[in-house]
Order: C-alpha cells, then structure tokens, then sequence
C-alpha cells in the first residue's frame, strides 16, 4: 500500500530540493518518510544511510566527516537522523562549504527543534516538511485541497457523495498509518498497542531525558479521552495525579513525536471576551478511538454513547484532514477554533491572506436546517467584510445552499471532486 500511494506533498518536496541545500523530512513513525525519501532520490545519484543501522551510527559518532564524503557528488539522505544529534554540525560544514541545493535530505520521526541535544538548526540552510499518515485524497488518488477549491467559487449544490455514517466510522477506526489499512482484528489492535507502548515508553526518552512512560501515557490517554477539547492543564494534571509542569512536559514530548496535535485559539481580535485556550487532538483518529477501546461498531451505533463518540472523532476527522491539506494547498492559510466566554463557539477557523476568513462547523446529523449555521452568522456578523464563507458540514450526502455564501457540505467533500 505504502509504495503505491503518490503522497501529495510529493511536489513540494522536490520543489524544495531543487531550492536548498538541506531536505528535512519529519513526522510520526511509521508515516511513511523513508518511502518519500526514497522516492525523491529515485533517479538521481544518491547514497542513503540510517542511523536506525549500528555501523553507520557508530561512523557518524566517530568520524562524521568521512560518512558524508559521498555528499560531495550527490544527495545524501539520511534517515532517523535524530539518533546522532551532533551529526547536524557535520551537515552544517558540508553545506556552507558548498550550497549548491539538494545536498542532503535528513528523515526523523522527531521534531528536531525539540531535541536537547540538537547542536544547530539548520536555519537558512533547509526547508522542512512534515509528512502526516495518508489523507483520504491520497488514498483515492487525488491531491485534495478544499480551501483553494471553495475560493474558486461556490458551485456546491452539484456536490453529492456515497459517504454513509458507517464509511466515516470505519475510515476514522482505520486511520491513515500505511500498515494498520490492510489489518484486521486482532491485528489491528495489537499493531496500534505496541506502537503507542513502544514510542511513549523508548522514543519519549530520546526527546526528554528522565521524562516519566507512565506519565506521558497518562496525559495522552487523558487527550485522547477528550478528543478535540479544549486543552486545560490543571484538569489534566488533577486527573493523572501530577503537577501542571509535568503536564508541559508530557504534551511537549507528545507533540515532538507528532503524536499530539494542537490547534489554537483564533486570534481575529473580535471581542475582549475570547478565550485563549488551545485545543488537542490525537493526530490519527485510529490512536485515540484504540486508547478508548471504541470499536468500529460502536463508533457507527446510533446509541447515546456511539453518538458522543462519533460526534466528536467526526470533528477530529476533519481537523486532521484539513491539517495535511494545508501542507501542500495552492493557498496560504492557518487553522484555528473559535469560543468566547458567552458560549459561542466555531470549530475551525481558517484564516487566509488579505485578512480574509473562512468559517466551519461539524455537525454528525444526516441532514440539513438553519439552526446549524447560528454560530457561524453570529461570528460573521462580527468579522464583517473579512468573512468569505461558512460551511456546515455533515453526513448528509447532498449539499445545501442556506444563502449565497453559508453552505451545506458533506463531510466527504473535503477530499472528493465536486
């Protein structure tokens, strides 16, 4: 599956080797950047080394300037760099002696700023991208992008899909990590369990030294538990029975493996009464529904219990969604939420260049009515000409036009052609 899926940020990674000198390719394990690594040198001279491999680590410990003489004449991935910080040094040297672009690309599973031990950041000198599990376009073979498709105009009463709760539900359990696709039960579970044990419990230590596994599996059951959130620390301290620094500790370890997601309060200055909480999602639904043993089955039950479940991963989904998109869009955008203290809230916020914003509310109903759209017209009313439009989206599988730019979607158009 992994080798047969084009990745959509494909393009812009050999745009950016063709601009740097230095590739960096990070993300969480098992997402697939030693496959795009690969991919991208595919063609070219190259040499690749790991430092998951004991001889080419103990080189770059000893002597690294003699393991990156083949740089000199061609590109030089090297993967799991992070296991050999001071090897950023040896990059550095080989690169301000020679900036021609496409020297080097550097894989690793964490983020390099993160790291205690990381001697240099490479600024200037490299372009970073960061590789997510598959996105739903990815996997139907389409480059997604549906904040450049809704400025191009509003043409959605066309927009139509076979998406039912229960495909939501089962593309939600099953994620978008390469080798848990093909799996089932019990399978699936067992892959995802020694994952997540593997990397809270090993991987969290190369990113802060000491850190605790029982606590860093805490606070990311306690995030996963209240999937799309808001994030309060003291809550979450008080429910692991740990202080609120241990909190920090915990969240930034968990977002250093990419594990965590965080998506910030919006910062459109609107009122005085904003709140400034930020909140956490699991960055693949499949980790967060396993850490809450929600089976695909309950997730597609129309049960109060499947309800709340299904409401809230359905929101995940799109968040995640919408994060991968927004590394490869044809349009420059940030993600945010919206809540004041009055109770008005707004799922995500989008906020384009030129002061311009898009608005959007996730909704598990099957149909459509215009009470849906009351926080997106209170929040507009507020934005005045900076609003652009608002979009409910559902698992109905039509759209609705409410008025020329509050629209209906279904939760599928995000990654389908319409």
């Amino acid at each position: 599956m992994e080798s047969l899926v084009k990745r959509n940020i494909h393009a812009l990674a050999e745009g950016a080797l063709g601009h740097f000198p230095v590739l960096v390719i990070q993300g969480v394990r098992r997402a697939g950047k030693s496959t795009l690594a690969a991919q991208l040198a595919a063609g070219r001279p190259h040499t690749l080394v790991s430092m998951d491999d004991t001889e080419s680590r103990e080189s770059a410990l000893s002597d690294p300037d003699t393991l990156l003489k083949p740089a000199a004449d061609s590109l030089m991935v090297i993967d799991e760099v992070q296991r050999v910080p001071g090897l950023i040094l040896a990059v550095k040297s080989v690169v301000d002696k020679d900036k021609q672009p496409g020297r080097f690309i550097l894989a690793g599973s964490s983020d390099f700023m993160a790291l205690p031990d990381i001697p240099d950041s490479l600024a200037g000198r490299a372009a970073t991208i960061r590789l997510r599990p598959f996105s739903q376009g990815e996997l139907a073979g389409r480059q997604e992008d549906f904040v450049a498709r809704l400025l191009r105009g509003f043409e959605a009463l066309e927009c139509r899909s076979t998406w039912t709760r229960e495909n939501y539900a089962q593309m939600a359990w099953r994620g978008g990590y390469p080798e848990v696709l093909g799996l089932e039960e019990p399978w699936r579970s067992l892959w995802i369990d020694s994952y997540l044990d593997r990397l809270t419990a090993r991987d969290a230590q190369s990113v802060t030294e000491k850190v605790s596994a029982a606590r860093v599996r805490a606070v990311l059951r306690l995030i996963a538990a209240n999937q799309g959130g808001e994030l309060v620390k003291a809550r979450i301290a008080q429910a692991a029975g740990i202080s609120t620094n241990s909190v920090t500790t915990c969240l930034d370890t968990l977002k250093a493996l990419y594990l965590v997601d965080t998506v910030p309060a919006a910062t459109v200055n609107l009122t005085k009464r904003e709140t400034d909480r930020t909140k956490a999602v699991i960055s693949d639904t499949s980790l967060a529904l396993q850490l809450n043993n929600i089976t695909v089955e309950q997730l597609a039950s129309a049960s109060p219990h499947g309800n709340d479940w299904f409401g809230r991963t359905l929101e995940a989904v799109v968040i995640a969604e919408l994060l991968k998109q927004r590394d490869w869009s044809a349009e420059r955008w940030s993600l945010s939420h919206y809540r004041d203290t009055t109770g008005l809230e707004v799922d995500a916020v989008i906020e384009l260049a030129g002061d311009r914003v898009i608005l959007i509310e996730v909704k598990a109903s099957s149909s459509y009515h215009s009470g849906q759209f009351d926080s997106i017209k209170k929040l507009a009313a507020k934005l005045g000409d900076r609003f652009v439009a608002g979009i409910v989206l559902t698992t109905a599988d039509h759209a609705w036009r409410y008025t020329d730019n509050l629209i209906g979607l279904p939760v599928a158009a995000l990654w389908e052609a319409w």
